[in-house]
């Protein structure tokens, strides 16, 4: 028997770095993973799919969103199995429980919207632990395997949540104690346990059996989710008594968010190193880079960077400054301002910028500077240095 395991599929999710079209285009890429999941089950004839949690970002949603989801499940075209995580919990404003989910929920979707056991089909059982609140005040899934029999049924747990073992914290009562999740897989009761809630792809122990599948599609930095986009690919051996399991992990999510090396800049080589760096990064479009710069900059050279970073805002899904790792500064040189043709009143204004942009006034030395290199930049005086260039 065959199935995939995905979660966090968080359907309508926006990034608050996105801007203009980017984020339309991360809004589809996170659906076009889903409705991907079609050619996978086809060419690996995964029987069903499992979504352990947070299929959407929240209860409130634009139509749009829950319409457009429900169109690329229904894309899939093998049964499709839904747990309500935190981010879509079962309470009064559940997304799976509104008009419009109901009245468009496609025929090979199923909401497991009861903990405990669903058929799948005899011989083979999904044990759902759905969430009815966003902050549990128990270990949902000790409830559902309590009691459960090793009477040779087959059976996948799909549940949402922290583990203890990974994040360990006591006063946190919703935390899926391992020790009895491996019990019940001891003693043969289940044999494989979905899980949702974390955006990397990680399995849980040494059983093999115990396995976050992560997002499909990035959601954070690599170096908070440092594996997501994928799902996996299940096999369990009901011709066996032990159920045996292989989990081979599929490749489906295109965005990267990546936090490139620290890059201390001093002069226009070091910006021209800064640019090749960022010419080199493939798939601009659907790629999201935070930046550490340090050094110290003339105002030429800060024009110069400032020119650098408006090229590729264009270029790349979104590229910035990680503001608080990032440290700056600019300091005017006195013969910058000498061979751009600024004389009378303007000269004077000039001269109060430079000395504001060395004054003590962090704030008003910071928009002096700005105003200095805007200046540079448009009396068209700015060369663009080359890489390898002194």
């Amino acid at each position: 028997m065959r199935f995939v395991h995905t979660a966090d599929w968080q359907l309508g999710m926006t990034r608050h770095f996105l801007e203009g079209e980017a984020q339309p285009r991360y809004s589809a890429a996170r659906r076009e993973a889903v409705a991907g999941l079609r050619t996978l089950a086809q060419d690996c004839g995964a029987e069903f799919v499992v979504v352990a949690g947070d299929v959407f970002e929240d209860n409130h949603l634009d139509p749009r969103v829950i319409s457009q989801s429900l169109e690329a499940m229904r894309a899939i075209g093998i049964p499709v199995y839904l747990l309500p995580g935190n981010h879509d919990p079962l309470d009064a404003s559940s997304v799976y429980t509104s008009t419009l989910f109901t009245d468009e929920c496609p025929d090979n979707v199923v909401v497991l919207d009861r903990a405990g056991t669903h058929q799948v089909r005899p011989g083979l059982e999904i044990v759902a632990a759905p969430w009815r609140s966003k902050r549990p005040t128990t270990d949902l899934v000790a409830e559902v395997l309590a009691d459960l029999p090793a009477d040779g049924t087959t059976r996948i747990v799909v549940a949402h949540g922290g583990v203890d073992v990974l994040d360990p914290d006591p006063t946190r009562p919703s935390l899926i104690r391992i020790a009895a999740v491996q019990e019940a897989l001891d003693r043969g009761a289940i044999h494989y346990v979905a899980l949702g809630d974390k955006h990397s792809r990680t399995c849980v122990g040494d059983s093999g059996r115990v396995w976050y599948s992560g997002s499909p599609e990035v959601t954070n930095y690599d170096d908070i989710e440092p594996d997501p986009g994928h799902v996996l690919l299940v096999d369990i051996d009901e011709s066996d008594p032990a159920r045996p399991v292989t989990v081979d992990a599929h490749r489906v999510g295109r965005w990267r968010f990546v936090t490139l090396p620290a890059f201390q800049l001093d002069n226009s080589r070091d910006i021209a190193d800064l640019d090749l760096n960022l010419d080199l990064l493939p798939d601009k479009e659907r790629t999201v880079v935070r930046l550490v710069l340090t050094g110290t900059l003339t105002v030429t050279d800060r024009a110069r960077l400032d020119a650098c970073l408006d090229k590729y805002t264009r270029l790349f899904g979104w590229v910035g400054l990680w503001d608080r790792h990032c440290d700056i500064a600019v300091v005017p040189a006195d013969a910058e301002f000498s061979e751009i043709g600024i004389g009378g009143f303007a000269a004077t204004a000039v001269q109060e910028l430079m000395a504001a942009a060395r004054g003590d006034d962090p704030d008003g030395a910071e928009d002096a500077q700005g105003a200095l290199a805007l200046l540079l930049r448009l009396s068209g005086k700015l060369s663009e240095p080359k890489s390898g260039a002194a």
